[in-house]
């Protein structure tokens, strides 16, 4: 049985997220110790448990330890099967963290899975729905995974009540994803987005993102959707995408619209002016798949974060797979980025 420290790294849920969606691939059992050991609150959350509890039902694997705040946790898994169902994460958890544990696991299922899940599609410290929809998908499809994933509501925190349906195919094969050079700038593409709130605030945040980045050149495709929330759930965010780089902010209670779309767009920028052909976020994200994928892989990134470190060490000890980082100054000298390849 492979033993993971839960505290390594960044010592967040994405140890476990990742650790159980590669034992029920390699069906390598996992014990998983010192659970989220340096956070406010340690242990399993909700969102934790169903995670879990949709690769069991993937991979008729049984775990113990599985209940709320438990910091230790044995993972067994079976047989990979597709399915289809329902998931509730309850209030608004975040569906994207979920998906980060089931979609690589279910593109090695015997057969189809279909899910609608209900939680929280944009909330705090986790990828929000559209950076999946347009940055990750984007760049698994050209590995030939074949996953969709169609948005039917948002959720914001603290009711959630967001839906989204997902269907993954089994995948034939994986293959791997070179990004050598950065893709040539385009337009900036994005959304912003409100339930339960007055029109002008997501309007505010377009027309504030759209200043920043036409003051740095860009050109911007910015939507807005507006939704009525009724007593189910409220709030706003904005998520806007070039390529493979995104940047996004949400609204909270007492944070001016303005403020939100300036934040998204100091975001992307940030990532768009270095040579790095991949954003921060993607490229924690890709390693499990680049690990999975045959044949080469290569991706420049700003900064080696700790998430993109931990889930390193967490791939590799399930797979043998070695990952090259190296230092790449540009020609001015001026900027340095991380080149990440496996062979």
């Amino acid at each position: 049985m492979l033993e993971i420290d839960g505290s390594f790294g960044e010592g967040g849920g994405q140890i476990i997220r990742t650790a159980i969606a590669l034992a029920a691939i390699t069906g390598k059992e996992v014990e998983i110790k010192n659970i989220r050991a340096n956070r406010p609150n340690p242990g399993l959350s909700a969102q934790h448990l169903h995670a879990v509890k949709a690769v069991e039902r993937l991979s008729g694997g049984y775990t113990k330890g599985l209940e709320l705040r438990s910091s230790h946790l044995t993972f067994s898994p079976a047989e990979l099967k597709g399915f289809e169902g329902e998931i509730d994460i309850g209030t608004a958890g975040s569906i994207t963290l979920l998906l980060q544990c089931l979609i690589p696991v279910a593109l090695f299922a015997d057969r189809e899975t279909k899910v609608r899940i209900t939680g929280g599609t944009d909330v705090k410290w986790s990828p929000p729905i559209d950076f999946y929809t347009k940055v990750l998908l984007k760049a698994l499809h050209g590995m030939e995974c074949e996953v969709h994933i169609d948005l039917r509501s948002r959720g914001y925190y603290p009711k959630g009540a967001g839906l989204v349906d997902v269907l993954v195919a089994p995948a034939l094969h994986v293959k791997g994803i070179v990004l050598a050079k950065q893709e040539q700038e385009g337009i900036i593409s994005g959304i912003s987005h409100s339930r339960g709130l007055p029109a002008h605030v997501t309007e505010r945040q377009a027309k504030a993102a759209k200043r920043i980045l036409r003051e740095a050149g860009y050109d911007t495709e910015i939507k807005t959707e507006i939704a009525n929330g009724g007593k189910m759930t409220t709030g706003s965010g904005i998520t806007l995408w070039c390529g493979y780089k995104s940047g996004s902010a949400l609204g909270e209670r007492g944070k001016r619209a303005e403020l939100v779309g300036e934040e998204a767009a100091r975001n992307i920028l940030r990532e768009l002016e270095s040579t790095s052909t991949v954003d921060v976020h993607l490229a924690d994200q890709l390693i499990p798949y680049i690990a999975l994928a045959e044949g080469k892989s290569e991706i420049k990134v700003r900064e080696v974060t700790n998430h993109l470190e931990t889930n390193m060490y967490v791939t590799k000890k399930f797979l043998d797979v070695e990952f090259k980082v190296e230092k790449e100054e540009t020609t001015e000298g001026e900027e340095e980025v991380f080149v990440i390849r496996k062979e």
